[in-house]
């Protein structure tokens, strides 16, 4: 059994597995870049296939930069969904000689911060390219929905799906490493048409509202939102007009953050933990 990953490794294949047609994470997205008034230039980090990054830039008038470190994520988003630069960059350690008025961090690409010094560094990057006043965008699952909760754990799960004629059959295992504090993922693919399977191994970290909020703050960024429901990938999703509540205990958890103004201190925040009460 090869080892890879199937899906980055082919794009075309991975927006066939997980279709956005209603680019409701590039919608979800604008909203938030709207309700907190964002300038145009705005950086989707782990940007993959490009269609957020792309969604953005055409429709909403953005002007959008995107890196990803899959290059062939990338040659897919140049052709595919053209329109924003996209650069071959690791979220750790960029540096694009460029300000933007916003960062996007969406699919749990954060959580590819796997320690803390993971974590404190793609802080730094951002807090590096963002204008003051910018925004810190990010979309991911939650760690504290793991405390107790199993139902997303074990397996493996097997899930099918066809493309250009082949079927091809996922077997997925998850489980939690404690100590390095990650979900880990291993997923095996077959397909029907004879062609070698494949086995690819992925972690996320498992950060806690509390703990991603002591993270943002020490790197100088003040948090405006940190909530639960709704997002692009809850149920029921978000829709227009859609507020945010919740007490970050589900699995998705989203958070928005600024880069306060040198001039002017940051403002104790209205929200805590998705409590919009004073």
């Amino acid at each position: 059994m090869s080892t890879g990953n199937l899906l980055t490794d082919h794009p075309e294949l991975y927006e066939e597995r997980f279709p956005d047609p209603d680019r409701l994470a590039a919608r979800w997205a604008e909203d938030t870049l709207r309700r907190h008034g964002a300038g145009p230039r705005v950086l989707d980090i782990g940007c993959g296939t490009g269609r957020d990054a792309a969604w953005l830039h055409h429709h909403a008038g953005r002007r959008v930069t995107g890196i990803d470190t899959a290059e062939a994520m990338l040659a897919h988003a140049r052709c595919a969904h053209p329109g924003p630069d996209y650069h071959r960059a690791d979220m750790r350690d960029f540096d694009l000689k460029a300000a933007f008025d916003a960062v996007v961090c969406l699919d749990s690409a954060l959580l590819y911060c796997h320690t803390n010094d993971d974590l404190t560094a793609f802080l730094d990057r951002c807090r590096a390219h963002l204008t003051p006043g910018g925004l810190l965008i990010a979309e991911m699952r939650n760690g504290a929905f793991f405390l107790g909760n199993t139902e997303l754990l074990g397996g493996p799960r097997t899930a099918s799906f066809g493309w250009r004629g082949t079927t091809h059959t996922s077997h997925t295992t998850l489980w939690i490493d404690h100590g390095a504090q990650l979900l880990r993922r291993r997923r095996a693919w077959s397909a029907d048409d004879g062609t070698p399977p494949q086995e690819q191994h992925s972690a996320w970290r498992l950060l806690f509202p509390q703990e991603l909020r002591y993270f943002l703050t020490t790197a100088g960024f003040e948090v405006l939102d940190l909530y639960d429901h709704p997002g692009p990938r809850t149920e029921p999703p978000w829709r227009e007009g859609d507020s945010p509540h919740g007490t970050t205990s589900s699995d998705r958890l989203h958070l928005v953050a600024r880069l306060p103004h040198p001039n002017h201190p940051p403002l104790n925040s209205q929200h805590s933990d998705g409590d919009t009460t004073p």
